[in-house]
């Protein structure tokens, strides 16, 4: 369960440079409500659980076991897309969290290492690592 204690600051996502100006390309498109639909955690598959995020102009919201807040930014002008999350609030508090990103309709796909040390550089994870490998649905209002 400590694990997923950490999932939250995963669960983060994209933020415009400039904060004043509305969202735009994938910042755009990303902003609303996820539901994550399948997770992975150094190479072991997580079991059913309900975490959404909510992504809004800059900032996002985690619910899972906790609550997590912060900010974040994005470059989809990289390959993979970049994303750069930062907690405000919870337990990825004062961290700085390096993922990828993939955005495709509904569906959004985050790479992400929860050591904070180095950029994921595809979308899988691995034994011994501190990859979180993320799959979210947007949500149906």
């Amino acid at each position: 369960m400590r694990r997923l204690a950490l999932l939250p600051l995963a669960v983060i996502l994209f933020a415009a440079p400039t904060r004043g100006d509305d969202p735009k390309g994938d910042d755009k498109a990303a902003q609303g409500t996820w539901d994550l639909t399948e997770g992975e955690v150094a190479g072991k598959k997580l079991p059913p659980t309900t975490i959404t995020l909510t992504i809004d102009k800059g900032t996002y919201t985690v619910k899972a076991e906790s609550v997590d807040k912060g900010t974040y930014t994005l470059d989809e002008t990289k390959k993979p897309k970049e994303l750069d999350i930062k907690g405000t609030d919870g337990p990825n508090k004062g961290k700085t969290i390096l993922a990828i990103y993939e955005l495709t309709g509904d569906t959004m796909k985050v790479c992400y290492d929860l050591s904070g040390k180095a950029r994921p550089k595809e979308f899988k994870t691995a034994p011994g690592t501190q990859l979180f490998l993320a799959t979210y649905m947007r949500k149906k209002l």
